[in-house]
């Protein structure tokens, strides 16, 4: 074997390798499946010490890889960019086999409830961001070395999750490090993940957890189960529709009116005012007192419904979220999503295989957490374990029958769009 260390030395090594138990004799099975015992008690893996994987990743989760190679260069590590590409990402899809280890067990109920929450009050904010994939379709020959790759170019929206422990004005705690995580698998996964980090950190007792995001149906559809699987009781359970996206609604429904512009922002004020002190029912009445002036009856509708369903479910509560000092907007989310996604995988001319964008998602969410060498640590525990990457995530059962919807079907992507704008100007 060759093993490069961080300071560019290549070292050869003689070791032993030790081979799966179902070994079959033909060939050396699926990669992962056996171990070097020997390296791994040093935690080297796929040729490279910890400390060259841990460099080349950190500067991969910052940099664009091209950077990122120049910066291992100026610190003695002399890589050519595939070579920076494979480690990061071999770091990656470790902590991503690891997670999915992780929620195996927290499924199958063998994963231990943390105390590092315990007692506090719990933010959960969940939205998701934009990034373009590329899907290779179709492989050709050109010549005998060329090879053309015909790609599937499609945008993907990355779930993202931050929670983060509250301080008594209902803001993150400076004291305290947030948890991020995302997935490119869907809303089910995401709420698994969800549910798997409000266990492992103690959401079991904690005081209060506050839910807050916008109005897409995919993330309140799957609360309850979420607080049913991590054990929080649902007398500590509240839900919050982001302030922002409320009052854009409003505004939106005003525009469905003949009003002129002077008396639709009158109008907006008064009932703005009503939704902050949580007059629900009044504000309510008066959109329903407006339905004579209405110029586009279906968008109208839309909007009524939507602040009839969050009012029923209790998330237009605000005057009772400021008095018990909860969070009102999901700015945390938003500034995560710029900074783990927008910041790094969003660009002219930047596209993902799927498989990356999810392991470099994993890194930048750890290290922009402030929990890099918490998860550093548990994968090499885990990796050395067991190699195996190739896990597979399946949904749960029980979240499989609630059939949500993935997206806000009264939602218009010109609309999720003026959302985002908005939101990013907020």
């Amino acid at each position: 074997m060759t093993v490069r260390l961080v300071g560019g030395l290549l070292l050869a090594v003689r070791t032993i390798y030790c081979s799966p138990r179902a070994r079959t004799g033909k060939g050396r099975g699926k990669k992962g499946s056996g171990l070097y015992p020997e390296l791994a008690a040093f935690r080297i893996s796929d040729g490279c010490s910890p400390n060259v994987q841990e460099e080349s990743a950190r500067q991969v989760a910052l940099l664009p890889v091209t950077l990122a190679r120049q910066e291992l260069a100026r610190r003695g590590l002399d890589l050519d960019e595939k070579a920076v590409h494979r480690i990061t990402v071999g770091l990656g899809v470790q902590m991503l086999a690891t997670r999915t280890r992780d929620l195996l067990r927290f499924r199958n109920g063998d994963f231990p409830a943390g105390k590092e929450w315990a007692d506090k009050r719990i933010a959960v904010q969940i939205d998701g961001g934009r990034v373009r994939t590329r899907t290779v379709v179709k492989k050709s020959r050109v010549g005998k070395k060329r090879k053309r790759r015909k790609c599937r170019i499609e945008w993907r929206e990355p779930k993202l999750v931050i929670l983060h422990a509250l301080d008594e004005r209902g803001r993150m705690d400076e004291k305290t490090r947030p948890v991020i995580d995302g997935t490119l698998r869907g809303p089910d996964a995401l709420a698994e993940l969800v549910a798997f980090h409000l266990h492992r950190m103690g959401a079991a007792e904690a005081r209060e957890v506050v839910f807050v995001a916008d109005g897409a149906r995919w993330i309140w559809s799957r609360v309850d189960w979420i607080a049913k699987r991590a054990s929080v009781k649902p007398e500590r359970v509240w839900q919050v529709l982001d302030w922002c996206h409320a009052v854009h609604h409003l505004s939106v429904a005003l525009e469905a009116t003949r009003l002129d512009a002077s008396e639709r922002k009158k109008r907006l004020g008064e009932l703005r005012g009503l939704l902050k002190r949580g007059g629900t029912e009044q504000l309510l009445l008066q959109l329903r007192a407006l339905q004579p002036l209405v110029r586009d009856a279906d968008r109208f509708e839309r909007e009524l419904r939507y602040f009839e369903r969050h009012a029923e479910a209790g998330r237009l509560r605000y005057g009772v979220f400021r008095y018990r000092r909860q969070p009102m907007g999901s700015g945390a989310v938003e500034s995560a999503i710029r900074r783990v996604i927008n910041l790094r995988l969003k660009g002219n001319g930047i596209y993902w295989t799927a498989d990356n964008a999810e392991a470099v998602i994993q890194l930048r969410s750890a290290l922009l957490g402030g929990r890099w060498d918490e998860a550093l640590t548990h994968t090499r525990e885990s990796v050395a374990r067991d190699r195996r990457t190739d896990w597979h995530w399946i949904p749960p059962t029980d979240l499989a029958q609630l059939n949500a919807p993935e997206e806000d079907d009264e939602e218009s992507p010109q609309t999720l769009r003026h959302h985002y704008q908005t939101s990013r100007a907020a």
